[in-house]
């Protein structure tokens, strides 16, 4: 995160305005720079208070609550559970699909004659790990079967910057700004979109349904960025390409160090995913096993970071699904390693050294 020193000249920018919230101009120049780095309109993005809040808005904007005819948001069981939480807020019952095992994304085209297809009301593809999700293929989908489409986008920022008209388009895209992100307010998120005029009822939706009024003219919630946040995103951005070239430099390293004890075809980082994530996929989960245990004697720290698939969630055990056999293989095997852009070549070199160990010892 930026050092307080980087943050000062806003916070005095703050202290001058005296205004601390709803829409001030610190977040009107936040989104605006955030707009022109995914060459979009400066009416393009919203900010938000949360990633969650951000997703929830962009669900209601763009399908509306739940109706009793159309149920259902289908969403990948491999995800992190605001991604479900966020569809509940406006009614929504999660159903759980399977991913793809190549891209742990949902796939459109198998979902296009998806049995339950009826009773959805909204799909969210999820950006695993910030692997950015692809426009057009959803776009095809939502124009074949007419069902809203919205994009959690979590981690993706850093991956989408170097091709926004790839990734950012009519559909909107929940990104998050949380300090575990590569791109960070500290708390945070927001939605950006072509589509100026969902950006307006996201927008919308985050401030009680209020819009050049103070009648409440749609659902909503108080989901709006503050200054203070605000300031700490107009200070990562002043140290963006610095920040973005160190993660960069530790994913340049991880790979080299894979290389070395022959593990590089298992190792991913930026670009192929986001940013803050390194992770080694093990070959099953007994491998996995053994490698978190060595993990945890090394005192290295470890996730699996959608845990098991949110169907062995407690809350989300009985949610409708499809057959989960490509998460069930997927989601153990995949351990996150420490990562972080001030990472030494060291401590690097000593991660991968104990992941090396572990398998061996099972050769």
């Amino acid at each position: 995160m930026p050092m307080a020193e980087r943050i000062l000249p806003y916070l005095r920018r703050l202290d001058a305005t005296r205004i601390y919230t709803n829409h001030g101009p610190l977040v009107g120049e936040f989104e605006a720079r955030v707009a022109r780095i995914l060459a979009l309109p400066a009416d393009g993005v919203a900010s938000a208070n949360t990633g969650t809040a951000a997703l929830a808005a962009a669900i209601l904007a763009t399908a509306g609550r739940a109706t009793v005819e159309r149920p259902l948001a289908l969403i990948p069981a491999f995800t992190f559970v605001a991604t479900a939480m966020a569809a509940e807020q406006y009614g929504y019952q999660p159903y759980l699909a399977d991913i793809d095992d190549e891209t742990w994304m949902l796939d459109p085209t198998r979902l296009v004659d998806h049995p339950a297809l009826s009773q959805i009301g909204v799909v969210i593809p999820v950006a695993p790990f910030g692997r950015p999700v692809t426009q057009a293929p959803w776009l095809a989908f939502q124009a074949r079967t007419g069902i809203p489409v919205v994009i959690d986008g979590a981690a993706c920022f850093g991956e989408i910057v170097d091709s926004p008209q790839t990734y950012i388009g009519a559909i909107p895209v929940a990104i998050s700004f949380h300090a575990t992100k590569g791109f960070s307010t500290g708390e945070g998120g927001g939605v950006a979109s072509t589509d100026t005029d969902l950006i307006t009822r996201i927008v919308t939706a985050l401030n009680f349904g209020f819009h050049g009024s103070r009648e409440a003219q749609s659902a909503g919630t108080n989901g709006k960025m503050s200054e203070y946040h605000a300031a700490v995103g107009l200070a990562e951005l002043d140290g963006w390409t610095d920040k973005r070239l160190a993660f960069q430099a530790a994913a340049c390293g991880y790979r080299q160090a894979a290389e070395e004890f022959g593990l590089a075809d298992r190792f991913f980082a930026t670009p192929d995913i986001g940013m803050p994530y390194a992770l080694y996929r093990c070959r099953d989960p007994i491998e996995a096993a053994h490698v978190q245990r060595a993990l945890q004697a090394a005192h290295v720290g470890w996730r699996l970071w959608y845990g098991t698939g949110l169907q062995h969630h407690q809350y989300y055990s009985d949610s409708g699904r499809d057959d989960l056999a490509t998460t069930a293989n997927v989601a153990p095997t995949l351990i996150g390693l420490p990562m972080a852009p001030d990472l030494t070549q060291a401590q690097i070199a000593y991660v991968i050294a104990v992941v090396a160990a572990a398998v061996k010892d099972l050769d």
